[in-house]
């Protein structure tokens, strides 16, 4: 499965931009938010890391979306890296398929 999570940080923000990009990636299913990604716990992004199984893909327009610290981000990786999840983010061309993927993932995940 191909999952999508795209997030705005604000109300009136909108997520036409990310819905798009995610959507021409070809996935399956969509998780919106509208929230600062400083919040912990947000809703959308917690029931799809409830949801994600191995051999599952997470497609996000750029890492800014997913986390806004190196700490949430890292623990996020790591999560993704137990439930072997494979992670691909469309702006840094970061895709955990690839050396060099598995290499920033590696790094972040650190």
């Amino acid at each position: 499965m191909i999952y999508g999570y795209a997030r705005v940080s604000t109300a009136d923000q909108n997520l036409d931009r990310q819905k798009d990009a995610l959507y021409k990636y070809g996935i399956d299913k969509l998780y919106c938010e509208k929230m600062s990604g400083t919040k912990k716990n947000r809703p959308e992004l917690d029931q799809m890391l409830g949801t994600i199984q191995s051999g599952d893909t997470i497609v996000i327009e750029s890492l800014s979306r997913l986390g806004r610290s190196v700490k949430n981000l890292a623990e996020l990786m790591e999560l993704l890296n137990e439930k072997g999840v494979r992670l691909v983010s469309l702006k840094e061309t970061i895709d955990t398929t690839s050396s060099t993927g598995k290499l920033l993932f590696t790094i972040l995940s650190s």
